[in-house]
Formats: C-alpha cells, sequence, structure tokens
C-alpha cells in the first residue's frame, strides 16, 4: 500500500509540473520610460494584443524597474527578459550601425524615417543584430532630439561651445556636440534629473515627450528646437529565446509589436507637435535656431563615419534622400 501511494504520489507530481508547462510561458517586455510617455502605453497596447494570438502572457516592466537600457540588452542577451522596448545609444554599443539613424540632420521628418527602418536599411540592421544575440522585432519612435538648458538658449554653434550636456551612451551623439564645441558626457537616464538639480550638466537633449514626461522643463526651461538627430527605440528580443517560439508566436509578436508600434509613432509624433504650448504653459522657453549653422559645424560626423562604416553609411544617406 505504501508502494502504491509514493507511485501515486509520483505521477501527480509529474502531472502538475505538465500542467504548469503547459500554462501559458510569460514574456517580459521591459523598457525605460513612465507612464504618460507613448513608449508606456504601446507598451500597454502591446501587452493586451499578444495573448488573443498567443498563449504567451506579457508582464510589462516600464520605467528602468529591470535596470537601464544596457542592462536591459544584457538581460535579454541572457534570457532573463524576453524582450525590451530599448534605446537607440545603447543598442549602438553593440550594434554601431544602429546608431548611424542618428547622424546629424540626416532625416528631415517621422515618415522619412519609418519608410528607411522599414525597409532593407531595417533588415540589414536586424541581420547585424541576430549576430549580436538579438533580434530586431520593429523600431518605435523616440523622435528628433532638442537641446535644454538651465539659463539660456543654444540657437547657433557658439551659443554652444563649452556647455556641460548629458547625452545618452551613444557615441554618434557624442561626435555630434564635440564638433559644436560642447563638453558632452553619458549618464543613464534614471539618473538625469538629479545630475541637472546638481549642476553636473548646464543641460541636455531629448524629443519633447521625454522631457515632459520626466519634468526636464521644470529643471532646464530653455529649449531650442535643434531637432539636430533622429532617435529610434528598437524593439529588440533576446534571440535564443526567439528562436525557440513557434512560427505561430514569432508571427503574433512581430503583429503585435508592428500595431502598438504605429500607434506609438503617431501617438509620439503629435506629442512632439503639441507639447510645445503645454509646456510654455509651464513657464519653459522656446527658440528656433540657425538650422544651416548647425549642420555646416557638424558636418565632420558624416567623414568619420563614412571612413569607419562606408558602405552601410552610403546607403542609409541614399536611403534618407
Amino acid at each position: 500500500m505504501k508502494s502504491l501511494r509514493k507511485s501515486l504520489l509520483a505521477v501527480s507530481i509529474t502531472v502538475a509540473a505538465s500542467s504548469s508547462i503547459a500554462q501559458a510561458e510569460e514574456l517580459v517586455f521591459a523598457h525605460g520610460a513612465n507612464p504618460g510617455n507613448p513608449r508606456y502605453d504601446a507598451a500597454e497596447m502591446f501587452a493586451a494584443i499578444v495573448p488573443s494570438c498567443s498563449d504567451l502572457t506579457v508582464n510589462h516592466a516600464p520605467s528602468a524597474t529591470m535596470g537601464n537600457d544596457a542592462e536591459m540588452l544584457t538581460s535579454a542577451q541572457a534570457g532573463v527578459i524576453q524582450m525590451s522596448a530599448n534605446s537607440q545609444g545603447a543598442f549602438a554599443q553593440i550594434v554601431p550601425e544602429v546608431g548611424m539613424l542618428g547622424l546629424p540632420f540626416l532625416f528631415k521628418d517621422e515618415p522619412a524615417v519609418w519608410r528607411v527602418v522599414d525597409g532593407p536599411v531595417g533588415d540589414a540592421l536586424d541581420k547585424k543584430a541576430q549576430e549580436a544575440g538579438l533580434k530586431i522585432v520593429t523600431f518605435w519612435d523616440n523622435g528628433f532630439r532638442n537641446v535644454t538648458h538651465t539659463d539660456k538658449f543654444v540657437s547657433k554653434p557658439a551659443d554652444v561651445e563649452g556647455m556641460k550636456i548629458r547625452t545618452p551612451p551613444d557615441q554618434v551623439t557624442i561626435d555630434i556636440f564635440k564638433a559644436l564645441g560642447a563638453n558632452p558626457a553619458p549618464l543613464a537616464w534614471s539618473e538625469l534629473p538629479t545630475a541637472l538639480r546638481s549642476g553636473t550638466f548646464d543641460g541636455q537633449e531629448n524629443p519633447l515627450t521625454n522631457i515632459y514626461s520626466a519634468k526636464l522643463h521644470e529643471i532646464t526651461p530653455y529649449i531650442s528646437m535643434t531637432g539636430h538627430k533622429y532617435e529610434s527605440t528598437p524593439v529588440v528580443a533576446g534571440l535564443g529565446w526567439w528562436n525557440s517560439l513557434s512560427e505561430d508566436d514569432q508571427a503574433c509578436i512581430t503583429a503585435a509589436a508592428k500595431q502598438a508600434g504605429w500607434y506609438q509613432r503617431g501617438s509620439n509624433m503629435l506629442a512632439n507637435k503639441k507639447l510645445q504650448s503645454v509646456m510654455e504653459d509651464e513657464g519653459a522657453k522656446f527658440t528656433t535656431v540657425d538650422r544651416e549653422a548647425l549642420m555646416k559645424a557638424t558636418a565632420s560626423v558624416y567623414d568619420k563615419y563614412e571612413e569607419e562604416l562606408g558602405g552601410f553609411v552610403s546607403d542609409l544617406r541614399a536611403a534618407a534622400k
């Protein structure tokens, strides 16, 4: 009888374990944006769509709760998390070609960007990413970046000289501001408000959506609409996890990321157009810039990367036109 009970217990444990495996697998989708940012809303939409076409469930992990962007990419490579709506700067440390989307004044507007990243250039970047253990599922927007300062506008190159400016960990952005004579330094996004309040930096640069959701306009109220570079939000998956999925699940996740992405892209573009008046009501000040002078001053950045990544940069510039 004891032997029978032991056998029945062993069978029960095996059945329970099998049942647990059969339950929906959790997909951790992490990013650094706070509520109110279009990236946060798109992640919520992604989490709602995936269960409609897959047995996967989505654990939405926003606000850098799974680490900063670089840490999230490492976690995706290692299989600790499955996906991340990440940053172009951090991703460019792994796939340098991704950083080329941020060459100065490369794109005239968001639709021009979408035509490029949704075409052969995006496919080429995905191929590079897979060589590094990551899969680019799609590209969301971060947007065109503008400079904010604690006490002055920076409308021409001379205004930027000597400025202590925070950048993301993105070499192209650093090179842009070195070309303008500034003193750029990378810092994690989550640490930026404290660094600005302490006077470590004179200012920073970001799309208006990021500036507003993090309330950076309250610390650096002088906003110069430089539009000096575009920055994407690559939506990436760990390649090992991705390859373990069925074709149906891969198709579901891709469709969900792209559907949420069109919402995110549109929301981000409209928000960046509407936020100026909102921020002005809250005390921020805006100015236009001498775009031609800034373009001329940063032309040397192209020379550097055409030498390093020649063919890809040439193809990208042609596609952007």
